[in-house]
């Protein structure tokens, strides 16, 4: 299982004092040397953290470090001409809800299969791995096959949500099967939303199918106590499938 980290929370706290510190360029570098296999970001419309040239200088860093770089975001113009511009190793197609605070559903398919169809198509054309943000469920697995797509990234914050309660089985399950599903129609599996240190080490365990995890908000929460390198460095050991008990987490 692949770690991605999520950079978007270190630009939201530079921009939270309208100058340059800190900076996604260090965090990025600090990340990639601490042995991360990727870095994402999500370009918002908004601006409410990530900028285009965020997009553009960690694009460069990943091509330099050799290591991939997954852009996330919804299919309005301007994102896509970034992308075709970057050429991300992978993007994500996430739809966005107006005033959200953060992503909290998949695409809704069959209903918005012909709006992710053509970008899907586009992507792929010019050689960028393509990915949707799907919700857990093994019924609509042939549907986002059927759109061309390379690979699903799971929305996990019910699994997450269920950590600890009496869901926790059952959305384990659920996860497990849907995996198991996208698999079974030819498509990568990626995972993302609240993954944490508790939570991601049975994931790599016991479904092998999970390629990558693109985990930002909790490492770097976690980065705050730890430090990035050391916190970095415990979500690696969590994608192995090791439990942390030796570190004591943010929650």
């Amino acid at each position: 299982m692949n770690l991605s980290v999520n950079l978007n929370k270190v630009a939201l706290l530079r921009n939270s004092r309208g100058a340059d510190n800190p900076g996604p360029v260090r965090a990025a570098h600090v990340c990639i040397d601490a042995g991360v296999a990727g870095l994402t970001l999500h370009l918002r419309e908004d601006r409410r953290h990530t900028r285009p040239d965020d997009v553009r200088a960690i694009a460069a860093v990943c091509k330099d470090r050799g290591v991939e770089f997954n852009l996330e975001g919804d299919p309005r113009p301007e994102l896509l001409d970034i992308a075709l511009e970057v050429m991300p190793t992978q993007f994500t197609l996430v739809p966005v809800t107006p005033g959200e605070i953060t992503s909290d559903h998949g695409w809704d398919l069959p209903r918005e299969s012909e709006t992710v169809r053509p970008i899907v198509a586009r992507l792929k054309a010019a050689g960028i791995r393509t990915a949707m943000f799907m919700d857990v469920a093994v019924e609509t697995m042939q549907l986002a096959s059927d759109t061309g797509v390379d690979r699903i990234e799971f929305y996990t914050e019910p699994y997450a949500k269920a950590w600890g309660t009496a869901d926790q089985q059952r959305e384990f399950n659920r996860l497990r099967d849907a995996s198991r599903e996208a698999a079974r129609v030819g498509l990568g599996v990626n995972a993302g939303h609240d993954l944490d240190l508790r939570n991601t080490p049975i994931l790599a365990r016991e479904i092998p199918e999970i390629a990558e995890v693109s985990i930002g908000h909790a490492l770097l929460a976690d980065a705050l106590y730890l430090g990035l390198e050391s916190a970095v460095a415990a979500y690696l050991r969590a994608t192995r499938g090791e439990e942390i008990e030796d570190i004591p987490v943010t929650r």
